[in-house]
């Protein structure tokens, strides 16, 4: 398919024949410098994935000394703002100016924000520190992503991608409890401190081991001038845009309200705008280069990585208000309840990683992963305030199963379809819609969640207490404080628990049609063959100059 204004070089290849690439192949392995630069990978994903985890349990207690008041939600959302909305420059950055110094500058950001973060005085600091921080996170989840995918062959890139994903999956899920050990034992900043001498390790081997090839023979200018400022600018202000009226949406603002329908009209109408840019002849380089969706696979493929996005967002917003106010966990004890969706997620992406090298098919698993998650979307339909832990621990598992093996084969598929000459932008492409996809995740099963309680409050006979949990309230009271403050009135308690099992009932059954509409996009997904050869351009710089010294003795020319 052609898009108008974008060089006929430049078109995606045809579904039939996707790995016919014009490239001779270079190189099959990985090379002992990958193995040297794979630690500092697996750091930093896992110090990203902290950070956007580990506030969770520390927040109350920053918001209290920095008298954050209501600004205390910005020092999450600052963090995931910048991070969603940085990755698809990362992208098309990366194959301007090379994956080295971009993934450097990454950590460097991230650092700096960690640094600045730990060191704040009032809450503006902290807000604009974890906006640094952020953007240097989504650079280090692009880069990494896009760093593998240049040095290890697609059929056998998720094998690695799994090992990295677990470094991942440990930050996310321990990110709540080390955070609340160390506000414990030692000072909140050191949650933003102990990430200074990591970043310093990670940075270290990627200065001396990150030697990849790139375009050096343009100038710094003639670089500048190839990047997508007006696409990028569009896209940020429409991330921010959506971001704000989804935030406020529901609790300080009513859905009616003008102040959540317009900024997410125009949010709307900016990415629409956004897109459109993308095709023009004006955009001589885009950012998200719409030959990305212009097959059937990769375009089915983006929408898979949006529902899974906003379904593992789905569980993990209200898993811990069933925890916490149905089963009266603490905060923390919610926390490690929730582990059991997260942690065998680690195995079965390893897993699913390993046999998608052995068998070079990703489509299997992606039919696979969704069936469980939307097999587990119906069970927690049963959860109530009578349901032994056994099975819910064995419900999440369903779904960790699902989710891990869904998680390890998208991209794979997308890049399947692709060329590598588009690795970059459309593996930050990848991550943009996943990040997108979460901010869905926490609004809809949000309003579905508010919607409700607030219908069947009627149910509640004491009227403070029914004031107090409707519009928006009753997720704000979902704490076990709250309910024990019930115990001497037992038939008021179980009117409570009865409207809290109900709502989510509802919450839960709204996300079975996120996670079954996944079954049968998956199933129209085509089988392409996976590369089992490196044939991109940034292959480290020793053994690309050794690939062109061959072609140079067989008489060829590098391409």
């Amino acid at each position: 398919m052609s898009i108008p204004g974008e060089p006929l070089a430049s078109q995606s290849l045809s579904e039939s024949e996707p790995a016919a690439v014009a490239e001779k192949p270079v190189k099959k392995g990985y090379g002992w410098r990958f193995w040297a630069i794979f630690p500092g990978l697996c750091i930093v994903g896992f110090l990203s994935a902290l950070d956007a985890t580990i506030l969770a349990t520390v927040l109350p207690t920053i918001a209290n000394e920095l008298d954050s008041q209501t600004l205390y939600v910005w020092a999450v959302n600052a963090y995931f703002v910048s991070t969603t909305a940085a990755q698809p420059l990362y992208g098309q950055t990366a194959n301007i100016f090379g994956r080295r110094w971009l993934m450097m500058g990454s950590i460097l950001l991230f650092a700096l924000g960690s640094g600045l973060c730990g060191g704040a005085n009032s809450t503006s600091m902290l807000i604009a520190a974890r906006t640094v921080q952020g953007l240097g996170g989504g650079g280090i989840n692009v880069m990494t992503e896009i760093i593998v995918a240049d040095l290890v062959p697609l059929r056998e890139r998720q094998q690695v991608m799994g090992i990295v994903f677990a470094a991942f999956a440990v930050g996310t899920f321990i990110g709540p409890i080390l955070g609340g050990a160390i506000v414990d034992h030692i000072s909140w900043r050191w949650v933003f401190y102990i990430n200074l001498p990591l970043c310093g390790v990670a940075f270290v081997l990627m200065f001396f081991f990150l030697r990849v090839k790139h375009d050096n023979t343009r100038t710094l200018w003639s670089k500048l001038k190839r990047v997508d400022i007006l696409g990028n600018a569009i896209l940020t202000a429409s991330v921010v845009a959506i971001l704000l009226s989804l935030t406020w949406a529901g609790t300080l603002n009513p859905w009616s309200s003008w102040k959540t329908i317009v900024p997410l009209i125009l949010g709307f109408l900016g990415m629409i705008g956004f897109m459109f840019y993308q095709g023009t002849r004006w955009c001589l380089e885009p950012t998200m280069p719409l030959r990305l969706f212009s097959n059937r696979t990769s375009a089915l493929t983006y929408i898979l990585s949006f529902l899974h996005g906003t379904i593992l967002y789905w569980v993990s917003m209200f898993l811990p208000v069933y925890f916490q106010a149905v089963l009266e966990d603490s905060p923390e004890k919610s926390g490690i309840d929730l582990l059991a969706s997260v942690i065998p997620m680690v195995p079965f992406a390893i897993i699913g990683g390993i046999l998608i090298t052995v068998t070079g098919k990703y489509k299997p698993f992606l039919v696979i992963g969704f069936i469980p998650m939307a097999v587990a979307m119906g069970l927690f339909t049963l959860l109530d305030d009578k349901t032994k832990t056994v099975v819910w621990v064995v419900y999440q598992v369903i779904l960790a199963m699902g989710s891990g093996l869904a998680l390890i084969a998208t991209l794979p598929a997308i890049l399947a379809s692709l060329p590598e000459s588009d690795v970059a932008t459309a593996t930050a492409t990848w991550a943009f819609v996943r990040s997108f996809g979460s901010i869905w995740g926490v609004s809809i099963p949000s309003t579905v969640f508010n919607t409700r309680f607030t219908n069947l409050s009627y149910r509640i006979s004491d009227e403070l207490v029914r004031s107090k949990l409707t519009n928006g309230g009753a997720y704000q009271l979902a704490t076990r404080n709250f309910m024990q403050s019930l115990n001497d009135f037992p038939v008021l308690k179980a009117e409570v628990v009865g409207v809290y099992v109900a709502s989510l009932e509802q919450v839960w059954q709204a996300g079975i049609a996120f996670a079954a509409v996944g079954v049968p996009v998956a199933l129209l997904l085509k089988s392409l063959k996976m590369r089992d050869e490196i044939n991109g351009e940034f292959g480290f710089e020793e053994e690309s100059k050794a690939a062109d010294a061959e072609k140079a003795e067989t008489g060829t020319t590098p391409p």
